[in-house]
This record gives C-alpha cells, sequence and structure tokens, in this order.
C-alpha cells in the first residue's frame, strides 16, 4: 500500500472516473444487447473494458484507504442531454469517438501530472491501453459503415456531437474546474479540444 497522501480534489476526481466509466459500462451493456453484425463482439468487448475500468477505480480507491465520492451524474449524462439518445449504430460509434477521445486527452493530462498519486498513475496507465483501441475500433468501424451512411453524415455527425462534447466540457468545467485545479494547469487549458 502507497501511503501518499491523497488530495480531497484528487479522490473527488478518482471518483467522477469511476462513475463515468460505471455509466460507459451500463450505456455498452445496452447497446451489446441490441447490436448486430461484425460489431457484436468490440461492442461486448467495450462494455468489459468499461465494467472492468470501474472495478480498476473502485481498486484504486480502495488500495488508498479511500472510498468514492457518491457522484450525482456523469459526464455521459450531460452528453445524453445535449445531443440526446444516438439513433442508429452510426451514432452510437460517432458519440463514442468523440468522448473516447476526450477521455484520452483528460487521463493524458492526469497522468502527466508531477504530483499523481502512483496507484492513479498505475490505473490509468492500464486504462490507456484500452481506451487506445476504442479509439482505433470505433475509427474503423465509422469508415465501415461509410458505405451505409456515407462520409459526409458521418463527418456531419462526428462535427455536431464534437460541438456538443466541448459545450459539455465546457458545463463541466463551470461547476467542477477548482477540482481540476490541483493538477497545476488553469481552467482556461481545458476549454480547448486536446483529446489525443
Amino acid at each position: 500500500m502507497n501511503k501518499q497522501a491523497v488530495s480531497e480534489n484528487e479522490r473527488w476526481l478518482l471518483s467522477y472516473y469511476r462513475a463515468s466509466e460505471i455509466n460507459g459500462a451500463l450505456f455498452f451493456g445496452r447497446v451489446a444487447r441490441t447490436v448486430r453484425g461484425p460489431l457484436l463482439v468490440d461492442v461486448t468487448h467495450h462494455f468489459t473494458d468499461e465494467a472492468n475500468h470501474a472495478n480498476y477505480w473502485t481498486k484504486c480507491l480502495d488500495d488508498m484507504d479511500l472510498t468514492p465520492v457518491p457522484q450525482n451524474r456523469a459526464y455521459q449524462d450531460q452528453y445524453l442531454e445535449a445531443v440526446g439518445m444516438p439513433a442508429n449504430v452510426m451514432e452510437v460509434m460517432a458519440i463514442t469517438q468523440v468522448f473516447e477521445k476526450r477521455v484520452i486527452g483528460q487521463y493524458g493530462r492526469h497522468q502527466r501530472y508531477a504530483g499523481t498519486h502512483p496507484l492513479a498513475k498505475a490505473t490509468i496507465q492500464k486504462i490507456m491501453l484500452d481506451e487506445r483501441w476504442h479509439v482505433k475500433y470505433v475509427r474503423d468501424a465509422l469508415a465501415d459503415l461509410s458505405g451505409k451512411y456515407g462520409a459526409e453524415l458521418i463527418d456531419t455527425t462526428l462535427a455536431r456531437f464534437t460541438a456538443a462534447d466541448d459545450e459539455v466540457y465546457a458545463k463541466t468545467l463551470e461547476e467542477y474546474g477548482q477540482r481540476l485545479e490541483f493538477l497545476g494547469e488553469t481552467t482556461e487549458h481545458y476549454h480547448g479540444t486536446e483529446t489525443e
């Protein structure tokens, strides 16, 4: 067990990650029940990854002798409010692509912060392996779906979801930006779209 102190803000952020991963597992569980064809294996794998990530964060907090801070809403809840429930598999893949890039950007920032607790850093490193695969398989799926939906519609959908993501992230920072100050960066930095 590592006895390095964890600030209340870092505890909150790790709990927020955990809640978001739980929401991701629930979302992909619903998708995995309904999707057919070649995406079935990848979407089911994605569902499993999200559940494992929630478990990794739970174990990380437990190994720090911390309990998760209760979260009323996860990041994804705001997505659905901003853009609605995806209407088809292409929209599921598009919103996933945008979200996963945001996750990689956030985890990357947290990992680079010199004061990140070693257990949190190790958890992020383990999760990032899966996150990179998520972006790749979704990018490939969108390329395959262009024959059915058209590249222009996919590009338009990605642009719409990216704009919604920027809006949701800005709102999240307005509400919780002080929780990120321990990372040593100003909230202005987070208003960009650093995602890779």
